[in-house]
């Protein structure tokens, strides 16, 4: 667990994280990260998109359902 402090950057709030956490997330300048509720009212956050994930999950199920269409495309 790491304990971090809620800063004025600007006029805005923030943390800053540390270089180790930064490492384990494998996260750099610029990239987003997301916050998600978890069931009981915690919040956590991950460079993982649940929505990105939930796209890609349609995009095999129509890759596999149109297989042979798209293999002839290919051609």
């Amino acid at each position: 667990m790491a304990q971090v402090k809620v800063r004025s950057i600007g006029n805005s709030l923030g943390v800053v994280l540390p270089k180790a956490i930064l490492t384990r997330l494998n996260v750099k300048n610029g990239d987003i990260l997301h916050l998600t509720e978890a069931a009981d009212g915690s919040m956590r956050i991950t460079p993982y998109d649940p929505e990105f994930e939930r796209q890609m999950q349609l995009a095999r199920q129509g890759m596999a359902k149109f297989r042979n269409a798209l293999r002839e495309l290919a051609k």
